[in-house]
């Protein structure tokens, strides 16, 4: 319902600032397939929107002309659900409609009933974005109504209450905290805050949190942990939760290394139009030079030291398996 919700409304968008387009072109835009634009435009013809089509070479899209346009027909969850949906675009989350989509999110907010204006602008007030996302990552569902629910706390510097899933199971621990800002990636959502309990910043997957209301009272905010949060959450989910940290170079331009590179497996920084640093972390450094390797860039590695005896040890695997019984390299 997000997914196509959201996609409702650009299309709407696009038919408003435009006297006609294609079927193909509405495709491309959307990045989804002349038949689900078809399916689109019929269910904006269920919601009472006057969009005419004509066939040939010159045929098209259009909305009616002249004809008033009904307010977009979305119940409160669908709101949140495409304001959820907007706010992650918005923050690189669809490749190339970033801003189109904070538009989008502005208008939204602007014809929506007061009783969600606050939650929907709460969202988009108090979320960063973490940019220059990967592929890489599971993506991991949150519910719309916590993420609304983290960010009202995050505006009314209102302390926060929540039962918090631990990542390799187990029994959930209760965390009072001061909550800050919410932090979004393409996969993922986080939470920054202050947690009173063991006094000290901490980020929290915003998919393993369960709100415990009532919340309050309310607190004076802190003063950040860091000015660019974004990098904050990519630094210690990538980074500082792992006893073993490396620093690698890549012989790579940054803007190709971050289509493989996922903030959350580690921290990118430019050197030159050619290369760039990763900082990354993990539980051994056996696992570590796996995971270098298998960027599929060359490198060179800067720290630590013994990592370069694990990798040693993974090409000398690698040559046994290459050389020795059925895993012989034909024509070697």
């Amino acid at each position: 319902m997000l997914e196509t919700s959201a996609r409702l409304l650009k299309l709407l968008s696009l038919l408003q600032a435009h006297r006609e387009w294609s079927g193909g072109d509405l495709a491309d835009r959307l990045g989804v397939t002349p038949r689900t634009v078809r399916r689109d435009v019929d269910k904006l013809r269920e919601l009472g929107y006057p969009v005419n089509s004509s066939t040939g070479v010159t045929g098209g899209y259009q909305l009616g002309p002249g004809a008033k346009m009904p307010p977009l027909l979305l119940d409160d969850e669908e709101a949140v659900a495409v304001a959820v949906g907007l706010r992650r675009a918005a923050g690189g989350g669809v490749t190339g409609i970033e801003e189109t989509s904070l538009r989008a999110l502005a208008k939204l907010e602007q014809v929506l009933p007061g009783r969600l204006r606050r939650r929907v602008s709460a969202l988009s007030a108090f979320t960063v974005p973490m940019l220059g996302y990967g592929a890489a990552g599971e993506a991991t569902g949150v519910d719309a109504e916590v993420l609304t629910e983290l960010a009202a706390a995050c505006r009314d510097s209102e302390t926060l209450r929540f039962d918090y899933a631990p990542a390799g199971g187990g029994e959930p621990t209760r965390r009072v905290v001061e909550p800050h800002r919410l932090v979004c990636s393409r996969n993922r959502w986080y939470l920054v805050a202050w947690d009173t309990g063991r006094a000290d910043w901490r980020t929290f997957r915003a998919d393993r949190i369960t709100p415990k209301p009532p919340h309050g009272p309310r607190f004076t905010p802190r003063e950040p942990p860091a000015q660019d949060l974004a990098a904050y959450v990519s630094e210690g989910v990538a980074v500082r939760v792992y006893p073993e940290r490396a620093v690698v170079l890549l012989h790579a331009p940054i803007a190709e290394v971050r289509q493989r590179i996922s903030p959350s497996a580690g921290v990118l920084q430019e050197v030159d139009a050619d290369t760039c640093l990763l900082t990354t972390g993990s539980y051994s450094l056996e696992a570590m030079a796996f995971h270098v390797v298998m960027t599929g860039f060359d490198f060179e590695v800067r720290e630590p030291a013994e990592l370069l005896d694990h990798i040693g040890r993974l090409r000398e695997r690698l040559d046994r398996a290459l050389t020795s019984g059925s895993g012989r390299v034909r024509g070697a």
